[in-house]
């Protein structure tokens, strides 16, 4: 098996985006090598514990209206090229990450991780649900095949918090600025928002590889 290590933040809409462009290279390559694992990165660190206004937290995040309109007019665009619906009005208060990207590691510990990360975009871009409610995360866990009682009470915690800010900054410190980040093997890196395409081919690649050498 090959490691590929997804770096994401479960509201940013460009992992959501790449996130459909990889499993639908993984779909048309069911013999695929990858062992997927999914790790936190926080693209608003100084995010309220409550979360904040949509509109303000955009304009403010890109400089005013106009800069936010100007920064989702791609990302609208690549969304609708891919064939998906993703409700951009339907969560007016996005939320601090903290919670989701700690069940992310709590799921991954359980096996769960892959079920869950889809469930919170789909919560998230489709549903317009807010991830950072306690609630709708144990909601998402259940439906995962998690313990729902076991989440609420370890949200209810700091459990593994200082855990997942360390692995944040390691990851800032190894020169990741944005996500999505996909490391391919603990060697390559492959940043962005990548087409179904072009992980087509490094699946090829890897499994010509592979044959060569048997």
């Amino acid at each position: 098996m090959v490691r590929l290590d997804i770096i994401s933040d479960p509201i940013c809409p460009w992992c959501y985006i790449g996130k459909t462009c990889l499993d639908r290279a993984l779909q048309a390559r069911p013999g695929h090598p990858f062992d997927i694992s999914w790790h936190p990165f926080q693209l608003n660190p100084d995010m309220p514990a409550e979360g904040m206004d949509r509109r303000a937290y955009l304009e403010g995040k890109f400089g005013g209206k106009s800069g936010a309109i100007q920064a989702y007019a791609p990302i609208a665009e690549r969304a609708e090229a891919e064939g998906l619906w993703v409700n951009f009005e339907g969560n007016t208060r996005p939320p601090n990450t903290n919670a989701a990207l700690r069940m992310h590691h709590w799921a991954g510990v359980e096996g769960a991780q892959q079920a869950v990360v889809a469930a919170m975009f789909r919560a998230y871009f489709e549903d317009g649900r807010d991830i950072g409610q306690h609630d709708v995360l144990a909601d998402i866990a259940d439906g995962a095949g998690m313990d729902a009682s076991v989440v609420l009470k370890l949200l209810g915690s700091d459990a593994d918090l200082e855990d997942i800010r360390a692995r944040d900054a390691a990851f800032r410190n190894m020169g990741v600025t944005g996500v999505p980040c996909f490391i391919v093997n603990g060697e390559h890196a492959v940043p962005g928002c990548q087409p179904t395409e072009l992980w087509l081919k490094v699946i090829d690649e890897l499994q010509t590889s592979a044959v060569a050498d048997t």
